[in-house]
């Protein structure tokens, strides 16, 4: 209970929780735009 007080009720904690999040949002559409990339890749092959 105390890491959860300390992790939305301190700067760093904060700053943690939104880095966190951004990289999971970041490797989201990573994973989106090359399984993109790669279906033209094997289309543009064909």
């Amino acid at each position: 209970m105390e890491a959860w007080k300390l992790l939305l009720g301190s700067d760093i904690g904060l700053l943690s929780l939104f880095t966190i999040g951004f990289v999971i949002v970041m490797a989201v559409f990573m994973v989106g735009f090359y399984k993109k990339k790669a279906e033209e890749d094997a289309n543009k092959a064909k």
